[in-house]
């Protein structure tokens, strides 16, 4: 499925690529509304409600991913209420050992996310993935989102790579068409970004469901 002997950057996304994403979806879906209902006086269903369209509204924007806006806009300690649920942070099956045979193998070796910086903090306090990486991009740096096409040009200018020689492994359908776009060659999907939900449908991306099965020799 991957060339790696041709291939000399590897790009990698953090939640539902290296990481569960039952933690994010939980924390959204059921989490969120739950205190944003203890703190209006609201049923469970009323709060889920009124949050959705706000989600829905700000998908694939900036704001989407920022800790600090959903903080001010529900007047919730959001940063808190994620390490309250930080048990469900969990790291996919074989990942540890796909990072470090990345790193013997002389691959520059990136995570790339949206997340924003107090969740990437949280995250990698707790998996310890961090310490496998080159170097960890985060988008609210760039000031645009992975979905954005003007994000790998900004990339570039903190961290070089030849679109010809470099893989992107992620979850996101819009980021890996954003990045095909570009010119990044290999653009790899995964099936099951969260573990309690079915596969997901990666269209016109090849996809893997377990990082068993691109392990670089």
């Amino acid at each position: 499925m991957l060339a790696w002997n041709a291939l000399e950057t590897v790009f990698l996304d953090m939640d539902g690529t290296l990481l569960d994403l039952h933690f994010d979806s939980h924390f959204w879906l059921e989490h969120v509304p739950r205190r944003y209902a203890e703190k209006r006086g609201l049923s469970f269903e009323e709060s889920f409600g009124e949050l959705m369209p706000r989600y829905q509204a700000m998908q694939g924007t900036m704001e989407w991913y920022c800790v600090d806006y959903w903080s001010r806009e529900l007047e919730l300690d959001i940063a808190l209420l994620k390490e309250e649920v930080s048990h469900l942070i969990a790291v996919h099956p074989h990942v540890p050992e796909f990072l470090a045979r990345l790193r013997r193998s002389g691959k520059r070796v990136t995570l790339v996310t949206n997340a924003h910086h107090k969740s990437l903090t949280l995250k990698m306090g707790i998996t310890g993935l961090d310490a496998h990486f080159d170097a960890i991009v985060c988008a609210h740096d760039i000031g645009v989102p992975k979905e954005n096409a003007g994000f790998w040009g900004r990339l570039q200018g903190i961290e070089p790579f030849r679109p010809e020689a470099t893989v992107l492994i992620d979850d996101s359908l819009p980021v890996l068409r954003s990045a095909r776009d570009y010119g990044i060659v290999y653009t790899l999907a995964v099936r099951n970004p969260d573990s309690r939900q079915p596969d997901k449908d990666t269209e016109e991306f090849p996809a893997i469901s377990g990082f068993d099965e691109i392990m670089p020799a």
